[in-house]
């Protein structure tokens, strides 16, 4: 439920950038900077590794509920960015949140005594920062899963979900039956779902062969494709879907609802006792028919909630020891790595070169082209570099339309092209204006000037710093998770989240990346080396 925060901006400085350059011929490099390149990344690779191993182990943490009775309240992390009927600005208070999670939280705070804090964090991370201590629980549609269990306590249900079919009014698909059903149009039907939720799992696994499912990271991303015409439906929690039908008068709630399970509130491990008394005021709000009250005004309220009345707790019941952990899990799902690094390879290779061309006619149009030319493009560098890429690729993927991976192509390709522009602007103003004169003097054009002999050498400075930047892109291809893309990044939340082998899938994502990245890490050195001979010769590479 929740927009993944924008990938960093690239900062190509010129000068930062090429200033090794120079160093490098006023000092020698100490002995350890000389390391045979396989051995650095074997170096950095155990780094990475003995890095997250260290982080698992965190201290003991005393017990919650006395820390809880002792601060006088009891924080609890959601996601207002996933919105109704969950937890959302007010519209009353902006500053406020709202929603029927919200009114819970508050109705159990008050019968433990203390008053409840809302704490934002990324729907698809919040179990991780309940891990860190920061909030005492999660609560926020979050499902109960044999994965979860495994890893942390779950309160008794507060909420019995369905799953709601959203499918555009008076189409061809009707309920989930059509969508069992192949495709008239000879493709698998385009599914929308929130990212690692039940929806997901369902869409996955009822659909079979018939079904192409798309990861959001919002459920009204989804619903908004769906209305576009991208995809052909969406699945949704009930909740979701009832709250937002209004808004999207253009989809209908296709058939009855699909599945079954339970909302429930995640705990740490070691919070028994606070545990414990949740499941009890939770009982109390069931038994006194609060509970009914406040999902009544909502919406919410239907046959399936009977169900929460008398629970004893005999469904909740985790199979077997999971899946495998350690190399044998990342054994298991390698095939899914390797594919989300694919993306994430032909996401950066094709780019990464439209970027590096279109930058290069920007820089030679700032610095040679006429006024009004130069005006236009100073304000095309000064856009992209002043709004986010996400919000860019919401632009091309969601107002025009654009498939997601010519959109995320394209959307990286011209928000690095902006940097780049400046990167080569820099190299071209690098060049001694006399080579310029000598090349009018010899009679050429001055277009043929810059072809022949300002933007070659101009192209030679600018290697370091351009290859820099190539080796963010890789990591910045993570924002195009936002437009359903599954690159490296997003697939190590889908399994981290599904599975619980976080540190696995977290150790093996940041090797790929290393294993990408640091070939370009060498091309950079050696092509700095081959700058550096250049210049203590005095004359141009060979």
């Amino acid at each position: 439920m929740e927009e993944p925060a924008g990938a960093p901006e690239p900062a190509p400085h010129f000068a930062a950038h090429f200033s090794p350059i120079a160093c490098d011929r006023l000092s020698p490099r100490p002995s350890s900077a000389r390391l045979h390149p396989a051995r650095r990344t074997i170096v950095l690779i155990a780094a990475v590794a003995v890095a997250f191993l260290t982080l698992t182990a965190g201290p003991g943490r005393a017990d919650t509920l006395a820390k809880v009775r002792k601060a006088g309240r009891l924080v609890y992390g959601s996601d207002k960015e996933g919105g109704g009927p969950y937890a959302y600005p007010d519209p009353k208070a902006p500053r406020e949140v709202t929603g029927f999670e919200v009114e819970l939280m508050n109705a159990l705070a008050k019968d433990l005594g203390v008053r409840a804090d809302f704490s934002q964090g990324p729907w698809d991370r919040l179990l991780k920062v309940l891990d860190t201590g920061r909030i005492d629980v999660v609560v926020n549609g979050y499902e109960w899963t044999e994965s979860r269990s495994r890893e942390y306590l779950a309160t008794r249900p507060y909420y019995v979900y369905q799953l709601q079919l959203m499918a555009p009014r008076g189409g061809t698909i009707r309920s989930w039956a059509d969508i069992e059903r192949p495709n008239p149009r000879k493709r698998r039907w385009r599914i929308g779902v929130l990212s690692s939720s039940a929806a997901d799992a369902f869409a996955r696994g009822a659909g079979e062969a018939n079904v192409e499912v798309l990861s959001f990271d919002g459920a009204t991303d989804a619903m908004t494709a769906v209305r576009n015409g991208q995809i052909d439906a969406t699945l949704q929690d009930l909740p979701a879907a009832l709250y937002y039908r209004d808004r999207f008068p253009s989809l209908e709630l296709a058939g009855p609802p699909v599945g079954h399970g339970y909302y429930v509130i995640f705990l740490r491990k070691d919070d028994k006792p606070l545990r414990q008394e949740l499941d009890r005021a939770i009982g109390r709000l069931v038994e006194s028919g609060s509970l009914r009250s406040l999902y009544e005004r909502y919406g919410l309220w239907n046959d399936a909630q009977d169900e929460l009345a008398g629970w004893t707790g005999t469904k909740f019941v985790t199979t077997g020891s999971g899946p495998p952990r350690g190399l044998s899990m990342l054994w298991q799902y390698r095939t899914l790595l390797f594919d989300a690094a694919l993306m994430t390879i032909l996401l950066s290779v094709t780019s990464m070169p439209l970027a590096m061309a279109i930058g290069l006619f920007i820089a030679l149009g700032r610095l040679y082209g006429p006024r009004f030319l130069r005006m236009i493009l100073s304000a095309y560098v000064e856009l992209l570099r002043g709004t986010p890429l996400m919000l860019q690729l919401f632009v091309l993927f969601y107002l025009l339309k654009l498939p997601p991976l010519v959109a995320g192509i394209g959307g990286l390709a011209i928000n690095y092209s902006a940097y780049e522009a400046e990167i080569y602007r820099a190299g071209l103003q690098a060049i001694p204006a006399g080579q310029m004169e000598a090349a009018l003097a010899l009679g050429m054009s001055r277009w043929m000037a810059l072809r022949r002999v300002i933007v070659p050498q101009a192209v030679r400075i600018v290697i370091p710093p351009v290859t820099n930047d190539f080796i963010a892109l890789f990591k910045d291809t993570s924002v195009c998770s936002a437009i359903t893309l599954v690159e490296l990044t997003k697939q190590y939340s889908i399994l981290g989240n599904s599975t619980g082998g976080w540190i696995e899938f977290a150790i093996a994502t940041a090797v790929l990346y290393m294993a990408m990245s640091i070939p370009l890490s060498w091309f950079s050195r050696w092509s700095e080396r081959r700058l550096d001979a250049a210049a203590a010769k005095g004359g141009a590479l060979t």
